[in-house]
């Protein structure tokens, strides 16, 4: 066997055994995160058995529209499985249908203001971040926040319908950003 060709079976075989890794970390609800708003490295997500409550951490997937979009363009978000075609959030559920949010410099929630959720008029790059206008949180969403300052949330993009969550976020063996 020459070199080369020893080269390529070795790099197939790698392709291999690297796709099968990924497909049995899909299967098993398992995620790589390589996002600053929650610590990088391997997160589960786990089945949810009960509705969503605030406070809780989980994988949710944005629905097709304006948002995602802007997510995919800019990056704020890798290409992924949700119907978006993008990877899923992982957020904190900072308020429930039903509630007020109001978003003026910081997210205020029901009268009180959520810690960490300053709103950035621009990104990273200097690109003007939409804002989202506040009101009741519709029946059947939810609000979602990071307490990283740079996180795309839901003051840039409202609430999202909780049919997109996928299960609660668990680290698995992370590290921070």
């Amino acid at each position: 066997m020459t070199n080369r060709r020893a080269a390529l079976a070795i790099i197939g075989a790698g392709v291999v055994v690297l796709g099968s890794m990924a497909a049995a970390f899909a299967i098993g609800g398992y995620r790589v995160n390589f996002t600053p708003s929650y610590a990088y490295g391997l997160w589960r997500i786990e089945p949810l058995h009960r509705e969503v409550r605030v406070g809780d951490r989980i994988f949710i997937c944005p629905p097709p529209g304006a948002a995602a979009d802007l997510a995919l363009e800019r990056g704020y978000l890798p290409r992924g499985l949700c119907p978006s075609g993008t990877g899923p959030l992982i957020k904190t559920v900072a308020a429930l249908s039903g509630q007020t949010v109001e978003v003026d410099g910081q997210v205020i929630i029901d009268g009180t203001p959520l810690p960490h959720s300053t709103v950035l008029e621009a990104d990273a790059e200097g690109r003007a971040m939409p804002v989202h206008g506040g009101g009741a949180v519709e029946a059947g969403a939810l609000f979602v926040h990071s307490d990283f300052v740079g996180s795309y949330d839901s003051r840039y993009f409202g609430p999202l319908p909780a049919e997109g969550t996928l299960g609660l976020a668990r680290e698995v063996l992370t590290f921070a950003p």
